[in-house]
């Protein structure tokens, strides 16, 4: 009844988006899209408390109050529904699903809707905000909206990703992230830039502070039918690269727990030049559980290269045995999962990670979704595509510096002799995916070319969340998902 007074009423200059309609305490609450972009409406006798509007119409016994969609009212939002608020996962199979733009978590909700996955809709990177110019209120704010627009009332997490600094963990704990992702990476040595000198001084230091060799050396496990035992050199190797950072990770989870009592823990030791032998991946649980760290998800770096935006590069049936492995060592300690990062379509690997952690992992995507959105551009409006392609080009040699990449620019296509019907088959070549992966920065930067980005999509809306949802099942499809 409510919807059908407001159409009839409004019906011309407003778009109502049905699935996000919900009543509360005598209220009903719903999105709809006109000329002031999209607004939350809600109709009741009166205004819910702490709601600010901007204009209000009374039609018979109910009034209609029509809202900005900003956080204020997100709030008072959330005190009627809980289900907007981000919860923790625990040991439940998960899949993460970055946005660099804030406008793409409806297609999200489409894609694992059902799909047996726990969706975390907010995840972004410390990284990813500064390059978009966003901040952890940004992110949870405009993921949330997103749920309440498809009607999602199940649970849903929030990743606040790649942290390094106390300052960034203590303001998204504060901002109702459920997930918190640190990155000890600075404090990860890698093994071939010190010589054998400096590896045993290294170690002798780190012996002055904590006696690792009465501890570990001679200790035996066995790992898929393999015997494997910490040894004076493994033992030396396994803490110079790691040590450091363990102590690091105990010392912001300590901050952490200071700040809320419930959430997942991710330890992220995934970007790093050395790969993560089961060995190795051994001596950091340990190691965390010796300091009564509590961590939901590790996530290793695992053996071949993990580039953004492309597939896995590298031996499969190498990767399947020490995937195995690490599995195994996850059984064994028991009490968390294995997360799987530059997850961006790895097809080639997902049935192999599924199976061999039979459920027990999470994997994130981020550049995919934007990826997606570039091509959608490419199909509606390939005068604009080819802007940001161009922006891209310009300006990847720096955007490119912070990411694991081999896109060779000299192989990029003059955009300008590519026919407009032709565009959209660029995202199967490596190098153009890759060229846009990393300069989404740069592109939203310009003023004109995110302003006219967001037009397009927005004036695309459907199609853009189709396309979307269908690459994002695909992710699903492949990790055994429904």
């Amino acid at each position: 009844m409510v919807l059908k007074a407001f159409r009839e009423h409004f019906g011309r200059g407003y778009e109502v988006y049905e699935k996000s309609y919900r009543e509360k305490s005598g209220f009903s609450f719903f999105l709809a899209k006109g000329e002031e972009g999209k607004l939350l409406i809600v109709a009741g006798e009166k205004a819910p408390e702490g709601l600010s509007f901007f204009k209000e119409h009374k039609i018979e016994d109910k009034r209609f109050f029509f809202c900005r969609k900003n956080h204020e009212n997100l709030e008072v939002l959330k005190t009627y529904f809980s289900d907007l608020k981000p919860v923790p996962i625990g040991l439940k199979p998960s899949f993460g699903t970055g946005d660099r733009l804030g406008i793409t978590t409806p297609a999200h909700v489409r894609a694992l809707k059902d799909s047996g996955l726990f969706p975390v809709f907010a995840q972004q990177s410390v990284r990813e905000n500064e390059r978009t110019g966003r901040n952890w209120r940004d992110v949870l704010d405009d993921a949330t909206w997103g749920v309440f627009q498809e009607g999602f009332s199940e649970s849903f997490g929030a990743d606040a990703d790649h942290i390094k600094k106390e300052e960034d963990l203590i303001a998204a704990a504060r901002e109702g992230f459920s997930m918190f992702t640190l990155d000890p990476s600075d404090h990860v040595r890698n093994l071939s830039r010190l010589d054998e000198k400096e590896k045993n001084a290294i170690f002798e230091n780190i012996l002055k502070k904590e006696r690792l060799d009465k501890i570990y050396l001679g200790k035996k496990y066995t790992v898929v039918k393999e015997k494997v035992e910490f040894d004076e050199k493994n033992l030396r190797d396994a803490a110079l690269v790691y040590y450091d950072a363990v102590v690091y990770v105990s010392m912001m989870y300590q901050i952490l727990k200071d700040e809320i009592s419930d959430f997942d823990l991710e330890v992220s030791v995934d970007e790093t030049e050395t790969p993560t032998s089961p060995l190795f991946h051994i001596f950091v649980v340990e190691e965390l559980r010796r300091k009564k760290v509590e961590f939901t998800n590790l996530a290793l770096r695992f053996i071949g290269e993990w580039e953004k935006g492309v597939d896995y590069k590298g031996d499969l049936a190498l990767f399947e045995k020490e995937i195995k492995m690490h599995a195994e060592i996850s059984r064994m300690f028991g009490g968390y999962k294995l997360s799987l990062h530059s997850g961006s379509d790895k097809f080639s690997v997902y049935p192999i990670f599924s199976a061999a952690t039979d459920g027990l992992f999470h994997v994130k995507t981020a550049g995919t979704s934007y990826l997606e959105a570039i091509k959608t551009v490419s199909i509606v409006k390939p005068s604009l595509f080819r802007e940001i392609f161009k922006c891209a080009v310009n300006h990847f040699e720096e955007d490119r510096k912070s990411y694991h990449i081999s896109a060779d620019l000299s192989k990029a296509p003059d955009i300008d002799e590519v026919k407009d019907e032709d565009l959209p088959k660029l995202f199967e070549d490596s190098n153009v995916r890759q060229i846009l992966h990393v300069t989404y920065g740069s592109v939203l930067r310009d003023i004109s070319l995110k302003k006219a980005l967001f037009e397009t999509l927005e004036q695309n809306e459907e199609l853009f969340y189709e396309i979307v949802a269908n690459h994002i099942k695909k992710h699903v499809t492949l990790l055994g998902g429904n």
